[in-house]
């Protein structure tokens, strides 16, 4: 799209954790900006920085237009990648939301991880955030159909700049985990005036977090989740914890808006198993009751527990009833893909895996059966009513 010219910088200083939240920001003069052209459409981008002597780094973003109204919103999840950032993995000092170093080297657990997390700072490694090939392959696939797509983050609809009504579908495209009481209020929006959801991968609005802002003032920045230690400012939206454990009778479950909620993480990758294969849903695939789609279910999956919160006034259809070994030595555990169908036609679908947006478009996972299933799904929900 652009090439910048050359930037010279110097080394900056590594920061230290803070000792009570284990936050690691950087507090780094700016070395280079980027005016986004008046002329870039709406999507998912990559800065790419190569240095001198031929090494590589990347930071993603999105360039949104939330001002346009479209056919698709699709919602990229950056919480949830700075939620997995463990920069700087350097063998002692970077922390996520799940671990951080118990010793030199060695990472440890909930111990020592953080409590809050920065967006002021790279992604580990090479920049890729963790998870984003399955946003890149949602991406793509629904860009080569043609259909009518801009793109906000999850930060975006924290902050308010998504008005549901402009779109007739808000699509999630990946592993999207860390969520805001704010975020849901919007997602909860989008159902009560139509909009259709897409979820395509698994374990959605798993923990409820704050998003804050930095030392210095600036919104957006910090991603706070305390789990299972004691929050020590809960506020009006309640500590942040699980969804499923706010509210009396797990009132607030992910189920409640989604129809599943995730149920384990898998040993190893196990075949999708198809139910309900006469819907429409399934329409041109060629599966039938019981045929399996391999190695579809894997990383985390979601399944429907009928002890939890569903949403009201839905019709419910599992798809998919997929037996799978959990990794925690949980047991025998199985996988469903739902959709639901509101009183007025609006649609929610839960992929419920992790390879399901990675079998629209990624090579080593592309599913022909897979892809023609979602093609039936958006091009439903984009059918007009009535």
């Amino acid at each position: 799209m652009v090439t910048g010219d050359d930037v010279r910088v110097e080394p900056r200083t590594k920061p230290s954790a803070d000792a009570g939240t284990g936050i690691i920001a950087c507090d780094w003069p700016v070395s280079w900006t980027l005016d986004v052209p008046e002329t870039w459409v709406s999507g998912l981008f990559l800065a790419v920085f190569t240095s001198h002597d031929g090494y590589r780094s990347y930071t993603p973003f999105v360039v949104r237009d939330t001002g346009r109204k479209s056919d698709i919103l699709l919602v990229v999840p950056f919480t949830t990648y700075q939620a997995y950032n463990i920069w700087p993995f350097d063998g002692h000092t970077g922390k996520n939301l799940y671990k951080g170093y118990a010793s030199e080297g060695v990472l440890g657990g909930n111990e020592v991880r953080a409590f809050q997390v920065s967006f002021d700072r790279p992604y580990a490694q090479s920049g890729m955030a963790r998870w984003l090939d399955m946003d890149m392959s949602a991406a793509r696939w629904a860009e080569s159909h043609g259909y009518d797509v801009t793109y906000a983050t999850s930060v975006d609809l924290h902050e308010g700049r998504v008005d549901p009504s402009h779109y007739t579908a808000m699509m999630f495209s990946g592993h999207d985990e860390y969520w805001s009481k704010e975020m849901r209020d919007r997602a909860e929006e989008a159902v009560a005036v139509g909009t259709h959801l897409a979820f395509l991968a698994s374990n959605n609005i798993y923990f409820h977090i704050r998003v804050e802002d930095s030392a210095d003032g600036r919104p957006g920045r910090v991603v706070t989740c305390y789990k299972e230690a004691p929050d020590p400012e809960p506020g009006e939206a309640g500590p942040t914890v699980r969804w499923r454990k706010l509210g009396k009778k797990h009132l607030r479950a992910e189920q409640g808006l989604l129809g599943v909620q995730y149920n384990g993480i898998l040993h190893e990758p196990a075949p999708l198993v198809v139910r309900e294969s006469k819907h429409w849903f399934w329409a041109g695939t060629g599966l039938r009751d019981g045929d399996e789609i391999p190695d579809l279910v894997a990383v985390e999956a979601d399944g429907f527990n009928p002890s939890m919160p569903r949403p009201e006034g839905t019709e419910q259809t599992l798809l998919s009833a997929s037996p799978y070994r959990d990794s925690l030595g949980r047991g025998r555990k199985v996988q469903n893909s739902s959709l639901c169908v509101h009183g007025d036609g609006t649609l929610v679908f839960v992929a419920g895996t992790f390879h399901w947006p990675l079998a629209l478009h990624a090579p080593a996972h592309a599913n022909e059966h897979v892809q023609r299933a979602t093609k039936n799904l958006v091009d439903r929900m984009l059918t007009p009513r009535g």
